[in-house]
């Protein structure tokens, strides 16, 4: 991710911020590359939760996340863009995927999804975890989403739409991330059936308050209606945003309003709590 004040800056070599800017990027993979090495790594879990009757938890987002040398989480914010194409990145989607897939066959009740970028397509190790999982255990599909962001997907178009119809009749349902961030053609909803689509957290940010957004996300849910595509919106924070995107047809609603992502399983504290331990 660039900087702001970037631009104001000589750009040659010995530049004192691209300097820094460079040895961050180094120290970040480093970090990324030793938690993969060592099995550092966590997944956050988030309740997406349904916008109408029975108002439950329709299923979980887990996060990626790498331990520093402290046993500190760090969120995968703070390192994916710099790893977003190379090898680590791609080791690291494998990382959440069988952390997800080991999640779900230990907790037949739940539905997870999982993030995952469109570098990972074709990735030997990606296919042999994906692979491996549901030839042990045919439902777990059915409880699995795989969310791919509208600019992952554009880079190989063709990749992703194979990948679909090759899981999709397995189960696996698939998510388009940050919907309305990027140019994703409506058309192309036609080409990729995406099974839902997850508004993008700029838009749904104190929308109650916020016309152009209000007009955008009404826009958004209409189009995903014409292809029948469940909605969720990610980043609610207040009841009042909650109560426009319920109004405005959104099926499932996420943010900090209902809960910050956890790396302590939330679904383990519900079950402690039936059994008044």
């Amino acid at each position: 991710m660039g900087d702001k004040h970037q631009a104001d800056v000589p750009e040659g070599a010995d530049s004192p911020l691209n300097a820094a800017i460079s040895s961050r990027d180094k120290s970040t993979v480093q970090m990324a590359t030793e938690a993969v090495r060592h099995k550092q790594c966590k997944l956050a879990y988030q309740p997406v939760m349904q916008a109408h009757p029975p108002f439950g938890i329709a299923f979980y987002e887990g996060f990626i996340r790498v331990l520093d040398e402290t046993g500190r989480a760090i969120p995968a914010r703070d390192f994916m863009p710099q790893l977003e194409n190379t090898p680590i990145g791609r080791d690291l989607d494998c990382v959440a995927l069988e952390m997800g897939l080991r999640t779900l066959t230990k907790n037949p009740d739940i539905r997870l999804s999982i993030n995952m970028s469109a570098r990972s397509i074709g990735y030997a190790r990606y296919a042999r975890v994906l692979d491996r999982y549901l030839k042990k255990d045919d439902t777990l599909g059915e409880r699995l989403i795989l969310e791919i962001s509208e600019k992952s997907a554009m880079t190989v178009p063709e990749l992703v739409i194979d990948f679909m119809d090759r899981l999709q009749p397995r189960g696996v349902a698939f998510a388009l991330d940050d919907f309305g961030a990027s140019n994703f053609s409506f058309r192309h909803f036609r080409e990729f059936l995406f099974d839902a689509a997850k508004i993008d957290g700029q838009f749904v940010r104190g929308i109650s308050d916020n016309p152009d957004n209000q007009a955008l996300v009404r826009a958004l849910v209409a189009v995903a209606r014409e292809f029948e595509i469940l909605v969720t919106a990610e980043s609610v924070e207040t009841k009042e945003d909650a109560e426009f995107l319920v109004a405005s047809g959104v099926d499932c609603l996420q943010g900090f309003l209902f809960g910050a992502p956890t790396v302590s399983a939330p679904w383990e504290h519900k079950k402690l709590k039936q059994t008044g331990t």
